[in-house]
């Protein structure tokens, strides 16, 4: 049986390496430092299940351990948050994904968060059935947001 454990520092570049895979990373995205910032705060966290894998690329017969995904926490007074949701593509369909929110849900329920929400990008409205058959649905509210920093900002705006 899979297991959920909270990620360290030393996840940080399998986890930005999965997520880039997963396509969540923007060019004006820093996903190693989300991923340290998130584990050092005491708000948040970050989520995985980490797998032994056969590694023959790797040019051993042992197994590997492996993060094979993540989902990223976060309770800001009002609201607990989820981002950074990513299976590896070769285990997607195994139940991964739902164990993963399920945690998500449960460590944002000891953190007193009376409501889950997440955002999806537009350009990743296939993964909106996922998260529908978990109980999510549309709350029928735009995310509007701003870079504070100004060369940041610019990057995303030359990027559409």
């Amino acid at each position: 049986m899979e297991m959920v454990v909270e990620l360290g520092a030393e996840h940080a570049e399998a986890a930005a390496a999965l997520w880039a895979e997963a396509g969540l990373v923007r060019p004006w995205n820093d996903p190693q430092g989300d991923f340290l910032r998130a584990v050092s705060g005491r708000t948040s966290a970050v989520l995985g299940v980490i797998g032994m894998l056969d590694d023959a690329g790797a040019g051993t017969a042992e197994p590997v351990p492996a993060l094979r995904g993540t989902a990223m926490v976060g309770a800001d007074g009002h609201r607990g948050w989820v981002y950074y949701v990513a299976v590896r593509p070769q285990d997607r369909g195994q139940g991964l994904g739902a164990l993963l929110m399920a945690a998500a849900e449960d460590w944002l329920r000891q953190a007193g968060a009376p409501k889950v929400q997440l955002m999806v990008r537009t350009t990743n409205a296939a993964v909106v059935g996922f998260y529908e058959r978990l109980g999510y649905a549309d709350q029928h509210t735009s995310v509007l947001g701003k870079f504070l920093d100004p060369e940041l900002e610019a990057l995303r705006r030359s990027h559409g």
